[in-house]
Order: C-alpha cells, then sequence, then structure tokens
C-alpha cells in the first residue's frame, strides 16, 4: 500500500471517530505528517466528495460519500433486507433491542437493529459502531468461535479493557477474558452484565455460516440490566438461538464476501 493511500485511509478512520470534524492540526498531529502533507492529502479527499470542510470553523469532516458507499454495498448484498424480518421479530419478543453483526476482517461491526422497547427506559446506541471484543456479548460470541490464540490476537490488536475504561464488570485480564470464552463456547452463546457500559445487559450467539468454519457475524438482544437480568436472559436464549438458526440458513451467501476470516480460521477446540 503506498504511504498516500495509508495516509488517506487513516485520515478517514481519524475522521469517522469525530463527527464534529477536526482541525488540520490536530489531525496532523495525530496521524504524525506534516502540516502541509496533511493540507495536501485533505484537499484531495474533498475534491474526491469523502470529505468536506465546514466554513465556520474550518474543520474537516467526513462527507456522506463513505457512508454511501457502505450503504450501496449492504443493499446490493439484501444482507439487511433479508435479516430485518428475523430482527423485528425477535425484538418484538424480548421487548429489547437486537442487533445483527458482520464480522469484517478483523473487525465485528453492528449493520442492522431493530428496537423493541416502545416506551420507558430504552438502550440504543449507535448502529455502525465497531464491536469492543473484550467486553461486549456480541465480540464474546464472536471470539468464542475461535481459538483462544485467535482470539487473544484480535482483542491484543483492539486493546484489552483498562481499568474504569468500560463497564464495571469488564474483563481486564486475560485470565478473566479467557474465562468468559470458555464459558461463552459451553453454553453456545455469551453474556454481558456492565461489562461495557454501567447499566446495560446483552446476550448475543454467533451465524455460523453451514458450510465453513468460524462466524460470519452475531445475533444479540441488549438493554437496561435492570430489565436484562440474568433469569431474563437465560429465558431468551432459545428465541436467540432459534433467530441465529434461522439467520444462518437463510441465502447470507454475499456476507462471507465481507470477511476474510470466516473461510480461513478455524473452530475453536
Amino acid at each position: 500500500m503506498s504511504n498516500a493511500l495509508e495516509r488517506g485511509l487513516s485520515a478517514l478512520e481519524l475522521l469517522a471517530g469525530n463527527a464534529a470534524g477536526l482541525p488540520l492540526q490536530q489531525v496532523a498531529e495525530t496521524l504524525g505528517i506534516p502540516p502541509s502533507a496533511t493540507h495536501r492529502m485533505l484537499n484531495c479527499l474533498v475534491e474526491q466528495g469523502y470529505v468536506r470542510q465546514e466554513h465556520q470553523h474550518g474543520n474537516y469532516i467526513l462527507a456522506l460519500k463513505v457512508v454511501s458507499l457502505a450503504l450501496k454495498h449492504l443493499s446490493q448484498s439484501s444482507l439487511v433486507d433479508l435479516a430485518r424480518p428475523v430482527l423485528e421479530r425477535l425484538a418484538g419478543l424480548s421487548g429489547e433491542l437486537v442487533r445483527l453483526g458482520i464480522v469484517d476482517a478483523d473487525r465485528l461491526v453492528w449493520v442492522s437493529k431493530a428496537q423493541g422497547s416502545r416506551s420507558g427506559l430504552r438502550y440504543d446506541p449507535d448502529a455502525g459502531a465497531e464491536a469492543k471484543l473484550c467486553c461486549t456479548a456480541s465480540g464474546l460470541a464472536w471470539l468464542s468461535c475461535l481459538s483462544n490464540e485467535q482470539a487473544l490476537e484480535l482483542v491484543y490488536r483492539q486493546g484489552l479493557a483498562k481499568p474504569g475504561e468500560y463497564g464495571p464488570n469488564a474483563p481486564i485480564t486475560v485470565e478473566d477474558l479467557l474465562a468468559r470464552l470458555q464459558r461463552a463456547r459451553s453454553l453456545g452463546y455469551a453474556t454481558a452484565d456492565e461489562s461495557f457500559e454501567a447499566g446495560a445487559a446483552a446476550l448475543a450467539t454467533a451465524i455460523r455460516h453451514p458450510q465453513q468454519p468460524g462466524a460470519i457475524g452475531v445475533i444479540s438482544i441488549a438493554g437496561p440490566s435492570v430489565r436484562l437480568t440474568a433469569e431474563r436472559m437465560e429465558a431468551l436464549v432459545p428465541a436467540l438461538l432459534e433467530a441465529a438458526g434461522e439467520l444462518a440458513a437463510t441465502s447470507l451467501d454475499c456476507v462471507s464476501k465481507l470477511s476474510v476470516m470466516t473461510s480461513t480460521q478455524a473452530p475453536a477446540p
């Protein structure tokens, strides 16, 4: 990959995490690029429509063209349309937020959701976010399909949770993380209670391709921990597993194209 392309992609990733945009100097300092080179790179991205510059403060902001590319890809694969009825049915049954996450190389990205809670306390994080692997139910469900070595490699790449960084029950040691993965393997699903953020709980299971090892994605149920108790999560497990089986049986051949790892990783021992 050329140096210019690497810099451009790094800039897009940086801006994607800052909705209000960033000034040129901060982009340059964060990426370790001289301001002059940063200015040329950002201007090129602006000309191509991937970035726009705010007039009032001059901040550079990610343009909707990047989002439209992802949405166009998903619409052509029919992934969201195929999964939507399953997500909505499970959301209606559980009364909670149901999300579909797809394995994309070494990341797990939430691409679709259905909200079951119509009133009162709702748990509704932004869609399109990348799952934190070590402390979300979705992340643990995917990692449990891999060997310990493969799982730890992905976690180290993303970063193990630091004390106080996420929820009070987040695993902060390798031993704790591996114990949770083993539990998820034994049960066939993963749970998280105040491990990603305080006051939130979730359960998730992997969607496995019938003809490939590993997982192509995950389906999860998330909500406030005061409502999504351990007993309630256990009661929802059969419906969650049934939904995952339905998605796996659906024609989701397009999903494997989103993931390099699904065709190369071996199942966990």
